[in-house]
């Protein structure tokens, strides 16, 4: 998605066994492709880890489990273990009642420091004088103290629609986090914890509408959707502090 572009949509979520899974990503090969950035890799999926920002008081983990339905909270998104390799994104991840909404500008890697250490953030204003993120962002860690807390990994093996309106399917396995303690570096050399071990979250993110051919697979499979977060799990498991496979 492009710089400081607000993509909106519908997103419905599953927890997948393994052969689920792979029987429904045989499915959707007949109608749908890999994502550029996947068909480039070998494994055909790519890493995601994400940096979440909370407060002292957890309030984007209280209000995800109460179910509020307008909420947002701040992410750093990559897709490398090296923080200082490849893209590195700000990002809005929120919900407006039913649809979702996902804004994003690209940051250097030399802007990670300052804002980790939550020093000079001002600075960042006259580096992206456009960017309306970049202003709520240093508004909002200022006002609620915002630092970051919880790492998010996995794996993604994303779908696209070959023909008309926007369909994505995204198989997300492998998920695994750590607790930061408030500092973006702090421990990434250590092991994770494993979150959901053996199962594949299905994210179904649309528009407008479900392909009959998907309707027919969630009929076929008798999926049920759930209210997953990555957030959330991140946040329950490193309380924890134990890997599980639960």
């Amino acid at each position: 998605m492009k710089d400081n572009k607000i993509l909106q949509r519908y997103e419905f979520k599953y927890f997948l066994t393994k052969s689920v899974a792979n029987e429904i990503i045989n499915h959707a090969k007949r109608f749908m492709i890999l994502d550029r950035f996947a068909d480039s890799k070998p494994e055909k999926k790519y890493l995601v880890r994400s940096i979440y920002f909370e407060d002292d008081f957890n309030s984007n983990f209280e209000e995800k489990i109460n179910g509020y339905r307008i909420r947002k909270k701040f992410r750093l998104r990559f897709y490398d273990k090296d923080l200082d390799k490849g893209p590195v994104f700000l990002e809005i991840k929120g919900r407006n009642l039913e649809r979702t909404y996902k804004i994003r500008s690209k940051l250097n890697h030399s802007d990670l420091d300052i804002v980790s250490q939550r020093k000079s953030l001002s600075n960042l204003l006259s580096k992206y004088p456009k960017s309306t993120l970049v202003k709520d962002f240093i508004f909002e860690t200022c006002k609620k103290s915002l630092r970051p807390k919880i790492l998010i990994d996995y794996e993604r093996m994303p779908f696209i629609n070959k023909y008309g309106l926007y369909f994505r399917l995204t198989f997300d396995q492998n998920l695994s986090c750590k607790k930061l303690n408030n500092n973006l570096r702090n421990n990434l050399a250590s092991n994770n914890i494993k979150c959901k071990a053996g199962f594949t979250i299905l994210e179904v993110k649309f528009e407008r509408s479900i392909p009959l051919w998907f309707h027919r697979i969630i009929q076929s499979y008798n999926l049920r959707r759930d209210s997953i977060s990555k957030f959330v799990l991140g946040m329950c498991y490193a309380k924890l502090g134990t890997e599980t496979s639960d």
